[in-house]
Parts: structure tokens; C-alpha cells; sequence
């Protein structure tokens, strides 16, 4: 257990030796105290990972010995599987089998990557065919230099690995900082990486609040790229800094998420998407499809079904077994949800179920799980994200009006459908614009396939080979390739 910042291969007190307490959301009892990062303390990390980048040979390396280090984290990491989740869980408060499963697909992310790493060393050089045979090009995929990466506390370490994995398989080298809230898991991250003999400053992991540990890094003039995930307000904030300096970057940001459900969809079927769309991990996803959209011949029929379902949630401290919705990560962010609920509310939504603090949990922040009905359209509870388990759901008529309430929207990160029909699916997710669309499900997301958004959601694409791309830039070399004289200022034999 480690309550030191990682920085240049060392485990570091911070300049200042501040701490901030670790609570865990469940019990509301603090069990662990983290380091919180100075400018100073950043400026040391972005130092190290710029020398080990100019210097030290990271990104000379061949990309089969970068992929060595990525599969011995991933094995890092699966031989403490169980302890690494059961950490996010106090940290986190999400239920086990859920952190358990991130914690497999972090694993897995660096797994990928290395494969991309060993692929890299003959694909990143592509012929350029030129309309001029006295030259000869080539483009040449590079990596980009220092990553700033900051991440959130809905998934801590699998959005760590989102970033992590890629940037060091492409040849960049990274400072991360965690979420204040959830620092634990990025922490054995650091110690996994130093445990397989990652080289010093290839990662640096810097804990503490954002607007220090994480403002430096995106002020710092030694960061090429910065790679975040979180809200929109902080992304487009950040977007505006980095335009100082002309840094790259890459945003995953909100989304209030459209699902829509056809009156030829299996009622059954649809309830348990619509509940994995919201539900899982509190509600606190991103992607969350938060607004569902229920035609006419069925609404009645799957919102009885959903309320039903709903109320038999197991809600409760996610170590325990059999618990399938744990509490939310902090006093603020119940704060947060249990006021927008009330806003919803008052302007004229229907609790349909839900809504308050289970009986029984007194301590620890937790919400059953809620649907809202009549929600107008113009509320903040149909139009910003919530990012709680808070589902809103109305009616519609045709395909026409669904795909134009779905789409009104300011965000675009995700979108659903479910029919029978695989004409009208295949034609409607043609429709979304949305960045990832799901057909007859919500949520599922793999390494492999690109993870990004439209509109406000957010710029570039995280996962799959896009999410190597993100890290990479690319450089054009041009060969005169003739001895025959250029002859535009000096004409041949002029000189003789």
C-alpha cells in the first residue's frame, strides 16, 4: 500500500507533505490517506518523463520490448486481481463482481496494446506513392512525447490502463494523475510497473486535487499531449489551456445517452438492457443511457416490468455478496444527484420509483435506484447528465420522432436500439449522432473497437487501434531520388 507519489522509478513524499483523506463511500469511514502533488512535485514528473523520452531510449526501443513491459503489468496486475478490485471497491464503492471485471479488462488492456507495440515495429512506416517519379516518400508514425493523463473516479484504474496502455505501447512516456476520490488503484498500478523494472520516469503517477496537481500539468510547457476523461465543463476548459501551446489532446467527456425501444422488442430483454444502461456501476458511466425512449404499443407494459425489477435491486456495501448497487462515490456527488432529482421534480417530473435513501443504510452514500416519467423535454433532468442511477422514460410514436428526440441533444457519446427488426436497427443506429451506437444491448464495450463522441462528448477516439493512433504523430520524409540535376536556378553545365 503505497501513500507516496511514484516519480522517476522513486516513491516520493510530496514537496509540501500534504494528505487528503481516502473515505470509503460505503461506510464513510476514512481508511487511507494519499499524497496530494505540488506544481513542484509535477514539474519533477514531467522532467523525468521528458528525460526518459529525449534520453533514455523509451521510444527507441523496439516495439516487441515495449510490449515485454505492457504483458508483464497485465500479469501484474491479474496476479493481485481479486486484492486490486476489492481495493477499488473500498475506494470506489462499486459492487465487487463489477470492480473484479474491471479489473480483467485493465489486465486485458495491456494485453492488446502489446500486441499493437509488436505490430508497431513493421507498420509504422507506410510508402507514399507521388505523382513525380524523381521522388520517392514515406509517412512515418512517430510517438508524440510526454502524456499528460488525467483520469476519473467512475472506473479508476481501467481509464488509467484506457490511457496508460496505449501511450507507453506507442513510445510516449506518461504522467498520470488519478481522481482525489479514487487514487488506490493507479498507486499499485505504479507499483506493478516498478515491480517488472519499467524503466525510471516512463511513468510517473501523481495524486492530489485538480486544480494544482492536475492545472500543472496541463500549464506544463514540457507536455506534448494531454489525454483526459471527465466532465465537460473541465474538458473544454482544458481544451482552451492547451490551445496555448498548441498541445495535443484528446476528451472523453459527458453524454445524457439515448436508448430506444421499438414495440416489436422482447419486453424482458429490453428491462434488463435498460436497467445494464443505468444501473450499473450507480449510474456513474459516461455512456449511461439515461434517456429511454419507449414506443406507444409497449410503453405501459415495460415501464410496469422496469419498476418492478427496479425495486428488487440489492443496494448495499459492494463487498458483501449478492449486492448489485453499491453507494455513490462521495457526499458530493449524492449531493449532487439527490438535488437534481428534486429539480426534476419541481419542474414537473414523476418519481415512478425510487429516489430516496434505502431504509436500513443510514451510513454511507447511498441512493435507490430511480425512474423519472413526465419529464419535460426541456428540463435539465432530459437534457444534462445526471450521472447517478437516474433513468428518465417517455413515450413515442414513430421512428421519426424517436430518432429526433434522441438526437436533440448537446451531447453524443453513445446511443441504443432495440427491434426485432434489423432493418429498422441497422437504419436507426445509421441515424444516431452519437460516437458509439449499441443494437438489442447498452453498454458492452471492448478494447478492440473505437470509444469516443460526438458534438460535446468529447474529440479523438480512446480504444483499439485508434486509441494507439491517439499517441502517435505522423512525419512525411521525401528523397530526391535522381542523380539529375534539380536545374530551376542553376541550369545544367552552367558551372562548367
Amino acid at each position: 500500500m503505497q501513500d507516496k507519489l511514484y516519480i522517476d522509478g522513486k516513491w516520493v513524499a510530496p514537496a509540501k507533505g500534504g494528505t487528503a483523506d481516502v473515505i470509503n463511500p460505503a461506510t464513510e469511514e476514512v481508511i487511507r490517506q494519499i499524497a496530494l502533488a505540488t506544481e513542484e512535485d509535477v514539474d519533477l514528473a514531467v522532467k523525468a518523463a521528458r528525460r526518459a523520452f529525449d534520453k533514455d531510449g523509451w521510444p527507441k526501443l523496439a516495439g516487441a520490448e515495449r510490449a515485454r513491459y505492457l504483458r508483464a503489468i497485465a500479469a501484474g496486475i491479474r496476479a493481485r486481481q481479486a486484492d486490486i478490485a476489492r481495493l477499488e471497491v473500498l475506494d470506489n464503492g462499486k459492487p465487487f463482481p463489477e470492480a473484479d471485471w474491471d479489473i480483467a479488462d485493465a489486465a486485458g488492456c495491456f494485453d492488446f496494446y502489446a500486441g499493437l507495440a509488436e505490430e508497431f515495429d513493421t507498420k509504422s512506416v507506410e510508402p507514399v506513392l507521388l505523382g513525380d517519379a524523381r521522388f520517392t516518400s514515406k509517412a512515418v508514425k512517430e510517438p508524440m512525447g510526454v502524456v499528460g493523463a488525467i483520469v476519473p473516479w467512475n472506473y479508476p484504474l481501467l481509464m488509467a490502463s484506457w490511457k496508460v496502455a496505449p501511450a507507453l505501447a506507442a513510445g510516449c512516456t506518461v504522467v498520470l494523475k488519478p481522481a482525489e476520490l479514487t487514487s488506490l488503484t493507479a498507486l499499485e498500478l505504479a507499483a506493478i510497473a516498478d515491480e517488472v523494472g519499467l524503466p525510471a520516469g516512463v511513468l510517473n503517477v501523481v495524486t492530489g486535487a485538480g486544480s494544482i496537481a492536475g492545472q500543472a500539468i496541463v500549464d506544463h510547457p514540457l507536455v506534448d499531449k494531454l489525454a483526459f476523461t471527465g466532465s465537460g465543463p473541465v474538458g473544454s476548459k482544458m481544451m482552451a489551456q492547451a490551445a496555448r501551446d498548441v498541445k495535443r489532446i484528446s476528451l472523453e467527456l459527458g453524454g445524457k445517452s439515448p436508448f430506444v425501444v421499438f414495440d416489436d422488442a422482447d419486453i424482458e430483454q429490453a428491462v434488463e438492457w435498460i436497467m445494464f444502461g443505468i444501473f450499473w456501476n450507480q449510474g456513474q458511466v459516461c455512456s449511461a443511457t439515461s434517456r429511454v425512449l419507449v414506443q406507444q404499443g409497449i410503453y405501459e407494459r415495460l415501464l410496469a416490468r422496469l419498476i418492478e425489477e427496479t425495486r428488487k435491486i440489492t443496494i448495499g456495501n459492494g463487498l458483501d455478496d449478492g449486492i448489485l448497487l453499491g453507494p455513490l462515490v462521495s457526499a458530493r456527488q449524492y449531493s449532487n444527484v439527490m438535488r437534481d432529482i428534486e429539480k426534476a421534480k419541481a419542474a414537473g417530473a414523476t418519481v415512478a420509483c425510487g429516489g430516496n435513501r434505502p431504509e436500513g443504510l443510514d451510513k454511507g452514500y447511498y441512493l435507490e435506484p430511480t425512474i423519472l416519467t413526465d419529464v419535460p423535454l426541456d428540463s435539465e433532468a432530459w437534457t444534462e447528465e445526471i450521472f447517478g442511477p437516474v433513468v428518465c422514460i417517455r413515450p413515442f410514436a414513430t421512428e421519426e420522432e424517436a430518432i429526433q428526440l434522441a438526437n436533440d441533444s448537446r451531447f453524443g457519446l453513445a446511443a441504443a436500439v432495440m427491434s426485432k427488426d434489423d432493418a429498422r436497427t441497422e437504419r436507426v443506429a445509421a441515424a444516431f449522432r452519437a460516437g458509439i451506437v449499441w443494437i438489442n444491448c447498452s453498454q458492452p464495450t471492448f478494447t478492440e473497437a473505437p470509444w469516443g463522441g460526438y458534438k460535446q462528448s468529447g474529440i479523438g477516439r480512446e480504444l483499439g487501434r485508434w486509441g494507439f493512433e491517439n499517441y502517435l504523430e505522423t512525419k512525411q520524409i521525401t528523397r530526391f531520388a535522381t542523380d539529375d540535376p534539380w536545374g530551376w536556378y542553376i541550369k545544367p553545365g552552367a558551372g562548367q
